[in-house]
């Protein structure tokens, strides 16, 4: 079934990198550079405002693949690997869709396990291409046992 899903896409969904969200994140990363968090850092940075921690798109919605239908259990985080055109500034909107681009399995002292590839992209309001992160979600032998063939 998983494989069926590859090449799927979302539907672009509009998010807004929140002055108060980024504070926020950056607290709970408990990373809180200036650049993210303090309006005259930001100001007289070589971006001339704030711009977000790397790992912040992780907050963004990027819509749903209505054909990826995975289980509630049994998900485990396998990677996330984010790249970058330019930094996420404080109060831009960012459209943000994922695809499916692969889904493979492999057996191991573990068992049989699927390992499913997630691209997360994000664009600014001309089209741009500001950030693709790439997600493996490992999916154990039990879980994929108890999805639709």
């Amino acid at each position: 079934m998983l494989k069926e899903c590859i090449g799927k896409k979302s539907d672009k969904v509009k998010n807004t990198v929140e002055k108060g969200a980024v504070r926020k994140f950056a607290e709970a990363i408990n990373d809180l550079a200036l650049i993210y968090i303090d309006e005259q850092v930001g100001a007289k940075s070589r971006y001339k405002r704030n711009i977000a921690p790397a790992t912040f798109p992780v907050t963004f919605d990027a819509g749903t693949i209505v054909e990826l239908a995975l289980p509630e259990k049994g998900l485990i985080h396998g990677e996330q690997i984010y790249h970058y055109n330019r930094p996420l500034f404080v109060d831009e909107d960012v459209y943000c869709w994922m695809e499916v681009k692969d889904y493979y399995e492999k057996s191991g002292s573990f068992g049989d396990m699927g390992f499913l590839v997630i691209i997360k992209y994000g664009e600014d309001e001309e089209g741009e291409l500001l950030f693709t992160e790439e997600r493996i979600v490992i999916i154990n032998e039990a879980a994929r046992k108890g999805m639709p063939a």
